[in-house]
């Protein structure tokens, strides 16, 4: 039997190959929206891609299946309550497919989604018994997938069926089954997971704090607390699965822009990301554009950030960050890329046209501030585990998610200085109050780790 894990870089997500070289045929379960690496390991292996098995209607990432099947005419599996808009095969619990020498079973385990599966693998080479099992969202190494995403209406039923598929479906399963989810580190679908890529069930019950609950009631409080934010994506990108993805061919192509056409499009309405460092960003940057640099989960805090269906206009550095920051940028639904700034910030700046800045501060200045000004505005937009963790003892609490989803109500009277765990979204916060008319604005550079390898102190 063939079998590879591959991951998608940023967003914690992992799709995976089944097939059998020796048949030539293969399956991808949970791929992502750019396909060329599945349809390269097709043709290295001598594998026919027959078929594609999503293991749920994903929210946080656009499916490939697609365009997959498009180039492939592999059909589509998914299960048969899903309600999808495209062709596809339903399936149900104790469907089996047979790929040469690899044997899948469908297990139906609700509770992430109402319609999610889980995939039980077994290698006929080495034996009968399943070795594996595909768990979807709703088993990761060390957490489980969150049940709120489908809607508040139906969270009852999504809990109770989530400890169900936890405790009875997969708790039929043996210990020595290999645990294989979709999703790692880095993923908003649950919290605190592994950095592991993989675990087997015994290790899991062992280990993993959801699984120490079999009392529903005791789940339900465990499961439902601090539960991460939900990015305003994730429903766009659920409306994409459920209808299918536009194909990749038909999306917007590479458009270099000079600077008269990216501020024309700029003053129609064009969402300005700028992709370099915060320092960068600080230094100078194009009027009401907003800060997520390209590194540290960027796709999650876009999703976050930027009104999903967004014309988007790029300031990145070169044409290789460009591609690298479209493909992000895909992989989550925001299709409608106008194009990047030929030239970057040099060439804007030459071109006569206005810049802004935000004020980059250390913790030593902010330090100063509080001791010889005393009423500094302080905004912590730090999660509220973080925030439970150590701050500074002026501060307001404002989570980034509470600032995107209710807007600016704090920077009328004065300086205020944003900080966060390390600066990353202390200058998206930062950009978007300038955005919305702020003034007089500074990100901490370095945020709470810096003050804190200072020495100074914090309040719990």
């Amino acid at each position: 039997m063939y079998f590879k894990q591959t991951q998608t870089p940023g967003l914690g997500c992992f799709s995976y190959i089944l097939g059998c070289p020796a048949a030539g045929v293969m399956a991808v379960v949970d791929p992502r929206r750019d396909i060329g690496e599945y349809l390269d390991i097709a043709t290295d292996e001598g594998m026919r891609m027959t078929h594609i098995f999503e293991t749920h209607v994903h929210a946080d990432h656009v499916s490939g299946a697609q365009d997959l099947r498009a180039m492939t005419g592999a059909a589509i599996h998914i299960h048969e309550s899903a309600g999808v808009g495209y062709e596809h095969v339903p399936l149900k619990a104790g469907d089996v497919f047979t790929l040469g020498a690899a044997r899948i079973e469908v297990l139906h385990t609700p509770g992430h989604t109402p319609n999610s599966v889980s995939l039980l693998v077994a290698d006929l080479i080495r034996a009968e018994a399943p070795q594996m099992v595909l768990t979807g969202d709703l088993l990761f190494v060390g957490d489980v997938g969150r049940p709120d995403l489908p809607g508040h209406e139906i969270l009852d039923e999504q809990v109770n069926n989530l400890h169900h598929s936890l405790y009875s479906v997969l708790g039929a399963l043996p210990d020595s089954i290999e645990v294989y989810p979709a999703h790692g580190q880095g993923s908003l679908c649950g919290r605190g997971m592994s950095a592991k890529n993989m675990s087997t069930l015994g290790y899991e019950r062992l280990a993993n704090p959801m699984l120490q609950h079999k009392d529903p009631r005791d789940f339900r409080t465990a499961v439902l607390s601090a539960l991460p934010v939900r990015p305003r994506s994730f429903s766009a990108i659920i409306a994409t699965n459920l209808s299918g993805a536009l194909l990749l061919d038909r999306c917007p192509s590479e458009k270099v822009l000079s600077p008269e056409r990216f501020d024309e499009l700029r003053g129609q309405g064009g969402v300005v990301i700028d992709t370099r460092d915060a320092a960068s960003f600080g230094g100078a940057h194009i009027p009401g554009s907003v800060n997520i640099g390209f590194e540290r989960q960027m796709a999650n805090w876009v999703g976050m950030a930027v009104k999903p269906g967004s014309e988007v206009l790029l300031v990145v550095e070169g044409r290789e960050r460009f591609e690298a920051m479209r493909t992000e940028l895909l992989r989550i639904g925001y299709d409608n890329i106008l194009g990047w700034l030929a030239g970057g910030m040099s060439a804007w700046i030459l071109s006569g046209r206005a810049v802004e800045s935000l004020n980059q501060i250390s913790v030593h200045d902010l330090r100063k501030t509080l001791e010889n000004v005393g009423g500094a505005t302080i905004i912590d937009v730090r999660t509220p585990v973080e925030w439970q963790g150590g701050h500074i003892r002026q501060a307001l609490h404002k989570p980034l998610s509470e600032i995107i989803e209710k807007g600016v109500d704090f920077c009328l009277d004065g300086p205020v200085h944003v900080i966060c765990g390390s600066g990353y979204r202390s200058n998206i916060v930062g950009s978007l109050l300038k955005a919305q008319g702020c003034r007089e604005v500074s990100s901490i550079a370095g945020g709470m780790l810096a003050w804190r390898r200072s020495g100074y102190p914090t309040v719990e």
